[in-house]
């Protein structure tokens, strides 16, 4: 990867994670503890901390454990990065969204010992695990990727196809 194409996608993860931590600063001095803050009957705004990883799996590992794991995570996705070729331009987006929610929450686990979450879906018999912004672009950017490998091999197998 080039030092242009490095120097866009660094931007993207680094706003990221700057909008990532401001969000969890206004969380953390404008929300009350588990407190819901109602904004649709399905969305409410519900300041909790999450001392494992996603529906706090993992949390037994603790913090130094789970920051070794983050970094690791961190140091395969940059790998894959810099590997992918450099026309996956969604893949590419996907790898600094996934590298961006990886570092909002590691600042989080090794500032706080915990990852700060707020965003609650939620019905009035069911609910989905509170989550953060950085959770949504883990989310968002392995989904960009997978699209991105799903729409590869559609694009082999049309290719292979129309040459025989």
């Amino acid at each position: 990867m080039g030092l242009r194409s490095w120097t866009i996608y660094a931007a993207l993860a680094a706003a990221g994670v700057a909008l990532d931590q401001w969000i969890k600063w206004l969380v953390e001095t404008r929300l009350t503890m588990h407190e819901p803050v109602e904004l649709l009957p399905f969305l409410a705004l519900y300041r909790t901390y999450n001392t494992g990883v996603a529906f706090s799996m993992f949390s037994w590992v603790g913090d130094k454990g789970l920051i070794v794991v983050s970094l690791a995570v961190i140091a395969f996705v940059l790998y894959l990065a810099a590997k992918s070729d450099p026309r996956q331009m969604l893949a590419r987006i996907g790898f600094a969204l996934v590298i961006s929610g990886a570092l909002g929450n590691l600042i989080d686990r090794a500032i706080y010992g915990h990852v700060i979450d707020y965003i609650l879906f939620h019905t009035p018999v069911w609910s989905f695990a509170v989550f953060n912004l950085a959770d949504a672009f883990i989310t968002v950017g392995a989904a960009a990727i997978v699209l991105q490998e799903f729409l590869g091999w559609l694009n082999a197998r049309k290719t292979a196809s129309s040459d025989n």
